[in-house]
């Protein structure tokens, strides 16, 4: 199979449409195809003089690097036509390419033509054809009539496969490749379809789809000039402005009113980003009061959004800071992550943790055995073995299988006759010996079930949320410690009945704190 690709941009391998080339080249297994850069190609322009038809039939007199080009052209099996949009038509230097494939062709009028034409020289029935192409305009439709109206004439006889995308300038953006690698992703596999009979309807559907809705694109189409407007009184025309502004045409209104002020600290700029209920507004002077303020070198802050270094990462080890509701950082990704205009798949939502599957046992045999140890101990088996049914609807943690056995063997050790008043104060031992053990461990147990509120289990990368979690995990461990010393001494005395009230006060009192310390800690670490 010989693969020619034609490449018309400019910008030769940098070009954003050959980014979508080499993806479809490798979904169709084509990666030894033969790429001319034909803006570096010694390809001047046709003169004209028909020699080629009459004097020298066949062969151009232009002495250039066309006639090679033709004889590659000539014995490949399938070409590929890839160029950017050049105002509703092809780049000056492939147009020569099309102009020179005139020997190509016979000077005979073809017969049964509708509006004329030219038999070709040599027999290409073999051939087949692809054309892809990128533009800046927000949608690919309508803006390739002319195109396809030139390919129509010369390649009628064999036919050829379009793939046009709008928004290609965004294929260079490395702060929007989440979104762009996954329709390179797509050009992938439809390259795989196309090379074992065609692309499927499906995934044409798929390519037509534009990258990002019409008014984001055109919000941070305009951005990337970097030039003033009347709205945008005070700017600079620096990197800085236009970033800035690109990142505020990404914002998803949530219904709350925000302001967002951006110091970076390397360039001394700051901006304001006023979000509303409809939409957000880059601000560069006149500044209002913030609801959060983020202090960050620019390239810190473009070194998050290009996916080098983790927003969470870079807060952790202290390259940035956040001030005010620090709130608003937890919903970043909600707010500003990737907007696109495909509807999402569905997806069977991923099982949760549930801490009360770790709770439930302990709570049973810490009341049951209390007001009667034989049924208490029933209870505590029962429970313990009805939890992995449970772990059908909920995923399971590796405590809650610890606790499982655990929990059964206190309860057996009460059953043969063992000393309840000894057993309960062990059991909080134990309890609190896992949690300080839990604390240790690189995904603290408290993690398991919080990481539900904050991604799943896309929070273990984030080192401060890990952090949180461990401070939280040894708290509980070192109460659950200290539990059984007064359970011990309390259960001999008049104050056995208050047992119960004390070891649900206590915890109750932590369970508050732990939600407060959960947004406390984050918030003044990334003030520090």
């Amino acid at each position: 199979m010989k693969v020619l690709v034609l490449n018309g941009s400019p910008k030769g391998e940098q070009s954003n449409t050959m980014h979508l080339t080499r993806s479809f080249l490798e979904g169709a297994g084509w990666l030894n195809a033969e790429v001319i850069p034909v803006a570096k190609t010694d390809i001047k322009a046709c003169f004209g003089c028909f020699a080629c038809w009459n004097k020298t039939p066949g062969k151009c007199v232009i002495k250039d690097e066309m006639g090679k080009i033709l004889d590659k052209m000539i014995v490949a099996d399938v070409i590929v036509w890839s160029f950017p949009l050049y105002y509703f038509s092809v780049p000056g230097g492939l147009k020569n390419l099309i102009d020179r494939q005139l020997p190509l062709a016979l000077p005979l009028m073809e017969k049964g033509s509708e509006s004329g034409g030219h038999p070709s020289r040599y027999d290409l029935g073999h051939q087949k054809h692809v054309i892809i192409s990128t533009c800046g305009f927000w949608t690919a439709k309508g803006n390739y009539d002319a195109v396809n109206f030139m390919f129509d004439h010369f390649l009628h006889k064999y036919g050829y496969t379009t793939i046009y995308c709008g928004q290609g300038e965004l294929f260079h953006v490395p702060e929007l490749k989440t979104r762009t690698n996954k329709y390179l992703e797509i050009i992938c596999h439809a390259g795989a379809e196309y090379a074992v009979g065609g692309i499927q309807s499906k995934t044409k559907s798929q390519l037509e789809e534009p990258l990002y809705p019409r008014e984001v694109f055109e919000k941070m189409a305009d951005a990337s000039w970097g030039i003033e407007t009347q709205v945008d009184k005070g700017a600079t025309n620096d990197n800085s402005f236009s970033y800035t502004k690109q990142m505020a045409a990404l914002y998803k209104p949530d219904g709350v009113e925000r302001i967002i002020e951006i110091y970076y600290t390397d360039i001394d700029k700051t901006y304001q980003i006023l979000l509303t209920k409809q939409g957000s507004k880059l601000i560069t002077d006149d500044f209002k009061s913030y609801t959060t303020r983020i202090e960050t070198p620019f390239q810190v802050w473009r070194s998050i959004a290009r996916g080098e270094i983790s927003g969470q990462e870079a807060l952790f080890q202290r390259l940035y800071k956040v001030t005010g509701d620090f709130s608003l950082m937890l919903k970043w990704d909600d707010l500003f992550g990737e907007q696109t205009s495909q509807k999402p798949t569905e997806q069977r939502p991923a099982h949760k943790t549930n801490m009360l599957l770790l709770l439930l046992p302990w709570i049973v045999i810490w009341v049951a055995i209390a007001i009667n140890p034989f049924v208490g101990s029933a209870l505590g088996i029962g429970t313990a073995a009805l939890i992995p049914i449970l772990w059908i609807a909920f995923r399971p943690v590796i405590y809650e299988q610890f606790s499982i056995p655990i929990v059964i063997g206190l309860s057996l050790a009460i059953l043969l006759g063992g000393d309840a008043r000894l057993i309960i104060p062990v059991s909080y031992f134990l309890f609190g010996l896992m949690w300080l053990l839990g604390s240790f461990h690189k995904i603290p147990l408290t993690a398991y079930y919080s990481a539900n509120n904050y991604g799943g289990e896309d929070a273990y990368s984030n080192a401060l949320f890990i952090r949180t979690n461990r401070i939280l995990t040894a708290i509980w461990g070192v109460l659950y410690l200290v539990t059984p010393i007064w359970t011990y001494i309390l259960m001999g005395t008049t104050f056995s009945p208050y047992i119960g009230l004390l070891n649900s006060v206590l915890p109750a009192l932590i369970g508050v704190f732990t939600a407060w310390f959960q947004k406390w800690y984050p918030a003044r670490y990334a003030r520090r």
